[in-house]
């Protein structure tokens, strides 16, 4: 039953999209399957490096903090995406942490199978440095809007680049709250609440099920 699920689950992640029905069948075999409590840590920054995780449900965030305790979210990753597979590369530490957001299945794959993995199909390593190389922007980006935006501005970035468009509705899918918004966009929940509530206010944006929909463009300026 958990070997179908992981194999399932393998053959809608793009890294795996050069392997066979039978390697992912392999693959899937290696796999361990681990069920995790919402706000469970999964990978502490510094943390050696052993294995590979996939997401079968539920959702992570990664994230950098500090001694006090502030944190900054660097991504939130949920069903067939990955964590872990940069550390495996060059054997370095942990590069940052991982806890769950809410209850969580994961599909994990050890260090010494996918190095075998990635010997055996160079093309794997291929998908791997484009995603890898999808990522680095990202972050570039990031730290561009730390940079050179207010809270405002990054807030707004944040709320439409997150957004998808649901029968004829910009809605943003994962649920956040005042402090998840906070912890991407480097600010406080206090100034995140009241940019949220001016908006909520205005009319540009509501909350239905828990998620955020944003009803009209956003202004360019708070």
């Amino acid at each position: 039953m958990q070997e179908c699920l992981a194999t399932t689950v393998f053959e809608k992640v793009p890294l795996f999209s050069g392997l066979s029905s039978s390697e992912l069948t392999i693959l899937a075999q290696h796999a361990s399957i681990r069920t995790y409590p919402k706000n469970t840590v999964v990978i502490n920054e510094g943390d050696e490096a052993n294995a590979l995780y996939v997401v079968i449900s539920g959702q992570v965030k990664v994230f950098l903090s500090n001694e006090e305790g502030k944190e900054i979210i660097v991504n939130m990753q949920g069903p067939c995406e990955h964590f872990g597979e940069l550390a495996l590369l060059d054997s370095t530490p942990r590069s940052a942490s991982v806890m769950t957001t809410e209850k969580t299945k994961l599909a994990i794959v050890s260090k010494p199978d996918f190095q075998r993995m990635l010997a055996a199909h160079p093309g794997i390593a291929l998908s791997l440095i484009r995603d890898l190389t999808r990522r680095v922007r990202v972050l570039s980006e990031n730290v561009k809007s730390l940079a050179l935006l207010d809270v405002y501005g990054r807030v707004a970035k944040t709320l439409l680049g997150m957004a998808c468009e649901r029968d004829g509705e910009l809605i943003v899918e994962k649920r956040l709250t005042q402090q998840d918004i906070a912890n991407r966009v480097g600010a406080s929940r206090e100034m995140v609440a009241r940019i949220m509530k001016d908006l909520t206010t205005g009319g540009y944006i509501s909350v239905a099920n828990k998620h955020i929909v944003i009803n009209e463009k956003l202004p360019e300026r708070y």
